[in-house]
């Protein structure tokens, strides 16, 4: 009888783990691993699928199938193992570089097609397996091994990316919060379509403490806010600050001055179809207004999947094909001789 209760050991591979101490995926791996056991997938339906960088190493770490592929390439070779084997829950692990400079043009395909992915996106802002070039999501100024004098670049912002290729799941968590990335993991797992969740991890040797603006316990709860759907958009150490409509803009109040209420604060809406309130709730960086994490985006939507099934079964009903040779073979032939 198949087990149908699991334990984060499940998940766990005899590997050792080799990411430097301190380094914030170790904290996305442990989340992981109890999401998958939260959510009750039995190993041997998941596949994990990474390209390359220090986050592409994950597949090592899991007691599931895994393909650690090639430098990119991960979105694609996960879009061909799910059309494959639909039935498979796939996971794909990129980082900063890997997911956006030379596989960004498949990131953003496979969030267009809505394949049936769940892609976890580790952004440290930097290189760190070829030892600390600056990455897309670097920002303009940064100094680096590769940029000397400051980058003269704007980066990417993952979350605008999505959003432009007309993704249907975004979320957003940070290695310190691991009760938040274990809510984000599980509901990416349960959401058909491509789930986007955006790590925001540090890079201990590289880039130590890119985060700590947004990190640091003593104004974590000031700068950053936990969007739950069905509930009010609070925030601050109190819960004394939200979220309020002004004009087509928001804008972060507090509760009992300048005669706010909680009433007036927003509801959070994940499902519903528009995403003009989602965009705006993710491009929130902290400063003026602060990071969202937490579930930002979740609307149900056709998948890349279903819909080649779909067509591939109409198909072969009008057309009688078994196989494909019957269609190869299928009308006029003639024979070479």
């Amino acid at each position: 009888m198949e087990q149908t209760t699991f334990t984060p050991a499940n998940y766990k591979s005899d590997q050792s783990v080799r990411w430097c101490p301190g380094c914030g995926d170790h904290a996305v791996l442990n989340s992981l691993h109890k999401a998958m056991a939260n959510i009750g997938i039995a190993p041997h339906m998941t596949a994990v699928i990474s390209g390359i960088g220090c986050s592409s190493r994950l597949p090592y770490y899991m007691n599931t199938y895994g393909f650690h592929t090639i430098h990119g390439r991960a979105a694609a070779i996960a879009t061909g193992f799910k059309v494959a084997n639909p039935q498979m829950t796939v996971w794909q692990i990129s980082g900063d570089g890997d997911g956006l400079a030379i596989g960004g043009n498949h990131f953003i395909h496979a969030v267009r097609r809505n394949v049936d992915l769940n892609i976890i996106l580790f952004n440290n802002k930097i290189y760190g397996l070829t030892k600390g070039q600056y990455s897309p999501t670097s920002d303009r100024g940064f100094v680096s091994k590769s940029s000397p004098y400051g980058t003269t670049e704007d980066p990417f912002i993952p979350a605008e990316l999505v959003f432009g290729a007309r993704g249907n799941f975004f979320a957003r968590s940070i290695d310190v919060e691991l009760a938040v990335s274990q809510e984000v993991l599980a509901a990416a797992a349960l959401h058909k379509g491509t789930s986007v969740v955006e790590m925001l991890t540090n890079c201990v040797i590289f880039n130590n403490g890119i985060h700590n603006f947004i990190t640091d316990r003593e104004t974590r709860a000031e700068r950053t806010i936990h969007l739950v759907h069905g509930e009010k958009m609070l925030f601050g150490k109190e819960k004394n600050k939200g979220l309020v409509r002004d004009g087509f803009l928001l804008k972060a109040v507090e509760l009992g001055k300048d005669g706010y209420t909680i009433d007036d604060v927003l509801v959070h809406d994940a499902h519903t179809p528009s995403n003009f309130l989602h965009q705006q709730l993710a491009m929130m960086d902290g400063h003026e207004l602060p990071l969202a994490i937490g579930i930002i985006r979740d609307v149900k939507a056709p998948t890349y999947n279903d819909e080649i099934d779909q067509q591939v079964e109409t198909v072969r009903a009008k057309k009688g094909f078994d196989s494909l040779r019957d269609m190869i073979l299928a009308g006029e032939t003639w024979e070479v001789k």
